[in-house]
């Protein structure tokens, strides 16, 4: 028996798990100051509904499949977004909600890629052009409070279907031309564009690259420029970029993906889809991948209370801090082991609980970056 995680699966504890939680309540906070109510959603579903009508998708294909003791046919819940089909029935719109937690895929690890990870995903249904511009406004706003400065980046995919009509692409190789374009980036464009010649495409970076010029002709140009406008706004700039190309088998509209220097991989990506005949837009933040980055504000300082044999006025000290909005642990034991503890969990003030303390009301704070001493007055 081993008692190592999974392949793909990891523990975070200590500094890491605290970062993942103060992450998680700057989302909370940024969520629902934009007008989000929470929901929450079952990790396990019926296989059927996980894969709904997007069994092809490179996601669906890797959801994680179980049975329970009935035979029934279950899977793990790869993402949030399928469960609003449920979700949004009978809810006056539009409905806006979000959601933070696990999800799973079983697919091949890589770097920045666990097979367990936390999304956190907002949701309008019965969505807008302008619903678009307030996501990402909210997702400018995480990161930015993340310490992390976005690169946000959107396409449309019905502007996209009109450049393959005009390039003459048949019908059946257009998702393996969107597939070669997803490619930019990754790979030289040089050898995309080899690619393309298979799908008779290769002119498609030839015509993006004269830009308003070509764009203008399409009908769904119009709604690039409408984004662009409504992003400004906010204050807001965004970048529209032909070869973002997300979810082949179900986003309609705009798609996003939001960036950073530094790190190759998408920090949050999303996009506007129909589900039960109703127009929705979403997008999805990586909680791991993003912590790897964040930098959080200066977190709170947090104090040890260490009682020598005073345990009830220990216990009125620690209580009568956290009133006040301190972080406070207390300890029940000889002073050289609290130090350590202190220095092993990050505490930067420790406070000294004795019979001559309580005595004087005078107290003995030391700081543990300095080793000064200073006196508390209570």
């Amino acid at each position: 028996m081993t008692s190592e995680p999974v392949k793909g699966f990891r523990d975070f504890a200590g500094k890491e798990a605290k970062k993942l939680s103060e992450i998680q309540k700057i989302l909370v906070t940024i969520f629902e100051r934009y007008g989000f109510e929470p929901s929450e959603t079952p990790i396990i579903e019926y296989e059927d509904f996980v894969k709904g009508e997007n069994k092809e998708d490179e996601a669906v294909s890797d959801i994680f499949k179980l049975k329970d003791k009935g035979k029934r046919n279950l899977a793990l819940r790869y993402e949030f977004t399928f469960q609003l089909k449920r979700l949004m029935q009978n809810k006056k719109l539009p409905y806006k909600r979000f959601q933070i937690g696990p999800v799973f895929r079983d697919e091949p690890t890589k770097e920045n890629r666990l097979r367990q990870f936390t999304q956190a995903d907002v949701d309008v249904v019965n969505s807008s052009i302008k619903d678009e511009a307030e996501i990402l406004s909210l997702s400018n706003d995480v990161l930015k409070n993340l310490g992390i400065e976005p690169i946000i980046l959107f396409n449309n995919r019905k502007l996209l279907d009109e450049i393959l009509d005009d390039l003459k692409i048949k019908e059946k190789y257009r998702n393996q031309v969107l597939r070669e374009i997803d490619k930019f980036g990754k790979i030289p464009e040089s050898e995309i564009a080899e690619n393309l010649k298979k799908f008779g495409a290769e002119k498609f970076f030839d015509s993006v690259k004269q830009g308003e010029e070509y764009f203008n002709k399409f009908e769904s140009y119009k709604e690039v420029i409408g984004l662009i406008e409504y992003c400004r706004a906010y204050g807001l700039k965004i970048f529209f970029s032909p070869t973002v190309i997300r979810g082949l088998s179900y986003y309609n509209g705009s798609v996003f993906e939001i960036k950073t220097k530094g790190i190759r991989e998408t920090l949050v990506g999303g996009g506007s889809y129909k589900f039960n005949n109703v127009q929705c837009t979403g997008i999805s933040f990586g909680l791991e991948r993003i912590s790897a980055i964040a930098k959080l504000k200066k977190e709170d300082e947090k104090f040890l209370v260490i009682s020598l044999n005073q345990d009830r006025k220990s216990i009125a000290l620690a209580q009568q801090l956290r009133r006040k909005g301190k972080v406070v642990s207390l300890f029940y034991g000889k002073p050289s082991k609290a130090l350590e503890y202190a220095n092993a969990y990050g505490f930067g003030k420790v406070i000294f609980v004795g019979g001559k303390e309580v005595k004087l009301r005078r107290f003995r704070v030391k700081i543990m970056k300095t080793g000064k001493e200073i006196v508390l007055k209570i």
